[in-house]
């Protein structure tokens, strides 16, 4: 018997407070599947924070990221943004030290697509060791192709379930690992 909480979500509407969504947060974790443990690597981020980040332009995918990854793992710090020349802009301005260990990139974004910050990145030596992934609600072959051509890892795509997004975002944590 699965253990877990219910935190809704409300939103107004006209006046009154209507249930926008519902997250579920298990207690037990019932995977199927192997997952790599997690090791962080101690000397490059002294204070025990790893960064992670997101080009995701979805506000609710946001929120169901952030309540995961706090649940499984909450030392690392995720950084969303929401534009792909942003993206770009803010992964310029990082100092070595606080590069993400892990760039996690929506297929569909504005200005430029997951793709196109994928073949950016890969002019660049600095962001040669960071995996990148992609995530789309697309599992199209042409897609994938064009993007694992342009430097990406893996490609996921986006899950209907709360179970699978926990399993996605176990493996992506996995890229962090040493």
């Amino acid at each position: 018997m699965a253990v877990f909480k219910a935190k809704k979500i409300f939103k107004k509407n006209r006046g009154k407070k209507v249930v926008k969504r519902i997250i579920l947060t298990f207690n037990k974790l019932y995977f199927t599947h192997k997952t790599v443990p997690l090791k962080p690597i101690k000397d490059q981020y002294p204070d025990g924070t790893r960064n992670i980040l997101f080009g995701e332009d979805d506000l609710d995918e946001v929120e169901f990221l952030k309540d995961i990854f706090a649940t499984i793992e909450p030392a690392y710090n995720l950084q969303f943004i929401n534009n792909g020349k942003k993206l770009i802009t803010t992964l310029e301005q990082l100092p070595d030290k606080l590069l993400p260990c892990l760039i996690v990139l929506d297929y569909n974004m504005p200005e430029l697509t997951g793709a196109e910050i994928l073949k950016v990145l890969q002019q660049n030596p600095r962001y040669k060791a960071i995996p990148k992934i992609i995530w789309s609600t697309s599992g199209s072959e042409h897609y994938k192709k064009l993007c694992f051509e342009s430097g990406a890892n893996d490609y996921f795509i986006k899950p209907s379930s709360i179970a699978d997004l926990e399993a996605i975002a176990r493996h992506l944590l996995s890229y962090c690992s040493v």
